[in-house]
């Protein structure tokens, strides 16, 4: 599928009575990167977020999400990438133009931070977008209001340094087109109860933010 604007796509995909999408599965993927971090670090998050949007938003995902490299061709497929590890990060000169494209032709990032990327991605982001910086989003963001309302702003899934949980943006021409969760770790609270031991109460608040913020790009 050529990608042009995704909101011609998403609109065709989109039932406006139900926010279901009816006709035709959409996929998305997990982003893969060079430098040594493990980007592969949570294999059952996206599958479990997907199964839990199709069972609570009534969005037709394809329950194998891919994988792509950042500097593919192929990104322009996917309305949402998934990006996580714990270490460095590093693009090419190829990756930084294409995801630069990519997310300003209407395509977004949803960055996780599994413990220990912050300062890679920020370091890597700031090339992708050398005019802009992350900001913090207000408690108030639609991102935080979809189905599921989180006052509060991000839950609290796992504790890192103990701090509070923190949601960043990079913000385009007025449109948030990277989400970046900070000190909260959705990834590891979409994982099989198994992987961390999280209690069922901490996962479900996890997969409700993260069905909010598939929520909020197919509506946008």
């Amino acid at each position: 599928m050529k990608f042009l604007k995704l909101g011609i796509i998403l609109f065709a995909l989109v039932c406006i009575s139900n926010f279901s999408l009816a006709q035709t599965s959409v996929k998305i993927a997990l982003l893969k990167y060079s430098g040594g971090g493990d980007w592969y670090a949570n294999p059952t998050s996206l599958p479990n977020l997907i199964t839990f949007c199709n069972d609570n938003l009534g969005t037709d995902i394809d329950p194998e999400p891919a994988t792509v490299e950042v500097g593919s061709p192929e990104i322009f497929n996917y309305p949402y990438v998934h990006l996580t590890g714990h270490g460095n990060v590093v693009f090419t000169n190829q990756d930084v133009d294409n995801l630069r494209k990519y997310l300003t032709g209407g395509g977004f990032l949803h960055i996780s931070d599994n413990y220990g990327i912050d300062e890679y991605i920020r370091r890597e982001m700031k090339r992708v977008f050398p005019e802009l910086d992350f900001v913090e989003l207000p408690f108030d963001h639609p991102i935080f209001h979809q189905k599921y309302d989180f006052n509060q702003g991000l839950p609290k899934i796992h504790e890192h340094d103990g701090k509070a949980p923190q949601g960043f943006g990079l913000i385009y021409e007025g449109q948030l087109v990277c989400f970046y969760d900070y000190e909260c770790d959705l990834g590891d609270g979409w994982e099989d109860q198994a992987v961390h031991n999280d209690s069922q109460a901490t996962r479900q608040k996890a997969l409700e933010m993260g069905a909010n913020i598939i929520q909020y790009i197919f509506t946008q």
